[in-house]
């Protein structure tokens, strides 16, 4: 163990925590403005989500790394214990129970720290050679990638298992991959998507995708896209924002809160929202840029940045009606703690490789 040496201060990423906090702010916020009581429980997920972060931040990742492959295989059994043990609830077996407290965890949920961190370990002890990775080592490394996938659309929860597959070969593309690579997949891709449609997805998941693609919307896109329209170009005030508050827009707390918020601040607060995004995005992206040769932060660092991009572009869209309905929330933003405490860990873990990169900062046996 280490005691924290003042020295982390000039290391730690403030610009980060910045960012973060006018999401924290602007979603309770609306939470409060729809539901007090959900919008306690946001503050306790908050408590919790903090708590993580600076768990998760004091932790001596770069001394346990060798531990991260035993982490990944523990949370694959999960995996595979939700086909034998898990807990159906519409349809879906996607949860575990916690004996005795009869407490239920969602294992695809908590499996995404450990996801990027493996393909941190295996990046960082196979970095990518000038031309890219070759088929040997994309195969190796879509191992990983695929296997957690295939586990995780089985139970069914393709949403999630999506997310997980764009992050993984996202990583891949920016990280370094040969580019033959890429056009022969995308040629396999596209020669391969019509079966899958017709063979491999459950019904109500092609039912999503009619809808999407039929001249109407479905209910839940039509009331959202009204919401949408009626926030005009600077909002309403809470007392007119009608399509929430006669509870015409469905799920606003959660899958469709930006429909609210939108509502309530209009197409200019869109637009600072979306920019909010951006910039942590980008930021994310500057600390992968800036750390040349740490492949291990540099990793954590674009992997985190596209889970929030994959969940902000797939809620958005959704929300006015550019993509089929998904369960996927808008990050930091939507009511919920699995999604927060999950990203909360994320940074923790991002900001204590940044703190502490250089050795001389922890104060242990290392010379």
């Amino acid at each position: 163990m280490y005691l924290i040496d003042r020295r982390i201060l000039t290391h730690f990423d403030f610009i980060l925590v910045g960012l973060i906090i006018p999401f924290m702010m602007l979603s309770y916020y609306l939470i409060a403005d729809i539901n007090p009581t959900l919008a306690t429980k946001q503050l306790f997920y908050y408590f919790i989500g903090l708590g993580a972060f600076f768990l998760t931040f004091l932790l001596p990742v770069r001394e346990y790394k060798w531990l991260i492959p035993s982490i990944y295989w523990f949370m694959i059994l999960l995996l595979l214990s939700v086909d034998l043990f898990g807990v159906s609830r519409l349809g879906a077996k996607r949860w575990l129970e916690i004996p005795f407290i009869h407490l239920t965890i969602q294992p695809s949920e908590i499996f995404k720290p450990a996801f990027i961190l493996m393909l941190a370990f295996l990046i960082q002890n196979n970095p990518p050679p000038k031309e890219g990775y070759g088929w040997k080592d994309f195969f190796k490394i879509s191992f990983y990638i695929l296997l957690p996938f295939v586990l995780i659309a089985k139970e069914p929860d393709l949403g999630t298992g999506l997310v997980l597959l764009i992050i993984g070969y996202g990583v891949l593309f920016v990280v370094g991959v040969n580019w033959k690579i890429w056009v022969t997949l995308a040629l396999l891709v596209a020669f391969l998507a019509p079966l899958a449609y017709k063979y491999l997805l459950h019904d109500y998941q092609r039912k999503r995708i009619e809808d999407f693609l039929s001249e109407k919307p479905s209910y839940h896109v039509q009331q959202s896209i009204i919401a949408i329209g009626s926030g005009g170009m600077w909002g309403k005030p809470k007392e007119e924002a009608t399509q929430t508050k006669l509870k015409f827009l469905p799920i606003a707390t959660s899958d469709f809160i930006f429909a609210y918020y939108i509502e309530r601040f209009g197409f200019v607060g869109a637009v600072i929202l979306v920019s909010l995004y951006a910039a942590l995005i980008l930021h994310l992206f500057g600390i992968y840029f800036k750390l040349k040769g740490d492949y291990f932060t540099q990793v954590v660092a674009v992997g985190i940045a596209l889970l929030i991009f994959t969940y902000m572009s797939v809620n958005i869209a959704m929300t006015i009606g550019l993509a089929p309905v998904v369960g996927v929330p808008l990050p930091l933003f939507s009511h919920g703690g699995s999604s927060f405490v999950n990203f909360m860990i994320l940074f923790g873990l991002l900001e204590h490789l940044l703190a502490f990169r250089y050795r001389f900062l922890y104060n242990s046996t290392h010379t």
